[in-house]
């Protein structure tokens, strides 16, 4: 187990030990060496059971809400961030798969997730938003030239992202076809 101290992270990987869904945990100290670049290392690899492809996850920790004016769902990542997870999903084929998860720090009366989805863990209550690479890339629009980061319209991701149990529990059945997964409509989407 790589040693995290991001408790966004540990909180994930507590849930994914707990869920008891395989992954890897990846050491993102170092920045990997590819051509005369470098690339951003993604968090985890996890491979829900009965998939036939795997979740590179990159993992975004958020306050809910956050700032002084109270903000939901904010969900901005960095432009290197969307452009390192491309590449490991071109470098690694196509039976995986890039997704951000936006771990929520629940800290107000409002959740981004119904009640039996929220996730304790070390005194802080977490909510776990999936949303995959290409709807981000899709979707996202610059918010900060000079940090160089994105965002998702909030719109938009309250409609394509989904609770990381969904998606964990929703197998892929024909070789990563997104349009073809199995739904189970008892699990209830973003609130």
């Amino acid at each position: 187990m790589t040693i995290r101290t991001n408790h966004y992270e540990v909180a994930l990987e507590a849930f994914l030990r707990d869920e008891k869904i395989p992954y890897i945990a990846v050491d993102e100290r170092r920045r990997s060496l590819y051509g005369a670049g470098s690339l951003k290392n993604l968090d985890f690899i996890a491979t829900p059971s009965g998939s036939d492809m795997s979740w590179l996850i990159d993992v975004k920790g958020r306050r809910f809400p956050s700032g002084r004016k109270n903000r939901y769902w904010k969900n901005w990542t960095t432009t290197d961030d969307l452009q390192s997870l491309s590449q490991w999903q071109r470098l690694l084929g196509p039976q995986f798969r890039g997704m951000l998860v936006f771990v929520y720090d629940v800290v107000g009366e409002m959740a981004p997730v119904p009640q039996n989805l929220l996730y304790p863990h070390q005194d802080r209550i977490y909510a776990f938003i999936g949303v995959r690479l290409d709807l981000y890339v899709a979707w996202a629009r610059k918010i900060s030239p000079r940090w160089k980061t994105m965002s998702m319209p909030t719109k938009a991701f309250r409609q394509l992202a989904e609770p990381l149990q969904v998606t964990l529990r929703t197998p892929i059945v024909s070789g990563g076809d997104f349009d073809h997964r199995r739904a189970d409509s008892s699990i209830p989407a973003i609130a």
